[in-house]
């Protein structure tokens, strides 16, 4: 928890101290409990809590009695005070959601799309599927902060520019910030995809400070977390585990050779592999990104229903994921693991149930303490979870940087 100041020229940033403190207090906290846990003056923190009220964002919900005195009315975070947008922008799919100040989802829609759709298409779909659920919902479009886009990388951060997405060929220098928020009317910020999703974590105060979070997509990444604060790397491109090199060496694993992990699972080589190995009747129609993610799906359930040929393939792709997760998490020195993405959840309980032994009794793990393995917290949208959580996130949570003073030439 970071203290605030009774400085009177960083009011902005006292407000955004006791929002997170307000926030991360689940059980709602007292004007005083405030002033303690911020090193604010009791009257600093009364202050600004007034105005917090006034401005909606937060609201009294009773009293609690502590100890002698009257009783200490308690404050909690107003869920519909704000809202924010999140757009995940995949290769195979669009996904677009609400989120209450809270961060809890209230409304989302998923869009169909296809690698090679022209920008303009792709820019109207996001645009009609923000309007959508911003109307049904009922939310007043004053009460919406911003619109977060989660993209995948390389982005360029500074310019709000997706460079050259591998997977996504007709978005090569695309200004999709500034396009998003002309079309939109809203202040836009774009993030990276498996950034994005460490970040829906962290805002969802799961306890652990330090962890990884793995997603798999139609590419995959890693954004991870180090004493709960999201590491982006110098550009913003931070995660980038593709072209990490496997070779096979995990305890009983059943592909021999080196090769990068971002190739050995990508799904549509697992799809061309699971048809070739006989795990899936072959498909005639064109292997777009649409037609692999049924395949995938299709691959997925007849792994749950034990089909053998179905089983190796789920048996690769779990040695694969758990030794690069060994390399990973030995550089990183982190006690969780997080698992996401949209090609995460079709396999989810066959790959939590063999992943973490592989990665526990490697020979190459050297960590000295025990790693957790989960799914990710906020569900399966989680890219666009996090992209709206940017924009909370940008809003509540308090910054050194917001105390700095700016002075005009005169």
């Amino acid at each position: 928890m970071r203290s605030g100041t009774n400085l009177p020229a960083v009011g902005n940033y006292n407000q955004v101290v006791i929002l997170e403190a307000i926030r991360r207090a689940a059980d709602g906290i007292s004007r005083v409990e405030v002033a303690e846990r911020t090193g604010l003056s009791a009257q600093t923190a009364t202050n600004v809590c007034r105005r917090l009220i006034m401005d909606g964002l937060i609201h009294e919900t009773g009293t609690r009695i502590s100890g002698v005195g009257k009783p200490r009315r308690i404050l909690e975070l107003r869920a519909d005070g704000r809202f924010a947008v999140g757009i995940h922008l995949d290769p195979s799919v669009l996904t677009v959601v609400l989120l209450d100040l809270s961060g809890t989802v209230v409304a989302d829609r998923s869009v169909p799309a296809a690698a090679d759709d022209p920008v303009s298409e792709i820019v109207d779909r996001i645009v009609s599927a923000v309007e959508g659920i911003i109307e049904e919902s009922g939310v007043a479009r004053e009460r919406v902060l911003g619109a977060g886009t989660a993209a995948p990388g390389p982005i360029d951060l500074a310019n709000g520019t997706m460079l050259n997405p591998p997977l996504l060929v007709e978005w090569h220098r695309v200004p999709v910030r500034d396009m998003l928020a002309a079309r939109l009317n809203l202040p836009v910020l774009l993030e990276k995809d498996v950034t994005a999703a460490a970040v829906a974590e962290t805002w969802a105060g799961v306890a652990s400070d330090n962890f990884a979070f793995f997603y798999y997509g139609t590419g995959v990444g890693v954004g991870f977390a180090l004493q709960n604060d999201v590491v982006r790397g110098s550009s913003g491109n931070a995660g980038e585990v593709g072209d990490l090199v496997i070779g096979g060496t995990g305890p009983g694993h059943p592909v021999a050779g080196r090769r990068r992990l971002g190739e050995a699972i990508m799904p549509r080589n697992v799809v061309d592999r699971a048809i070739a190995q006989g795990a899936l009747e072959a498909v005639e129609t064109p292997l777009d990104t649409a037609a692999v993610q049924r395949a995938f799906v299709a691959l997925a359930g007849r792994a749950d229903d034990g089909h053998t040929a179905a089983l190796a393939i789920v048996d690769e792709i779990a040695a694969d994921i758990a030794e690069g997760l060994v390399a990973i998490v030995d550089l990183l020195d982190v006690d969780r693991v997080v698992f996401g993405g949209p090609f995460w959840h079709p396999l989810s309980t066959l790959l939590l149930e063999r992943i973490p032994p592989l990665v526990s009794q490697s020979r190459f793990l050297v960590l000295p303490h025990p790693i957790t393995f989960q799914e990710a917290t906020v569900g399966q949208d989680v890219a666009a979870t996090g992209a709206a959580c940017l924009v909370l996130d940008h809003a509540l949570s308090p910054r050194p940087s917001t105390m700095l003073i700016s002075h005009r030439a005169s």
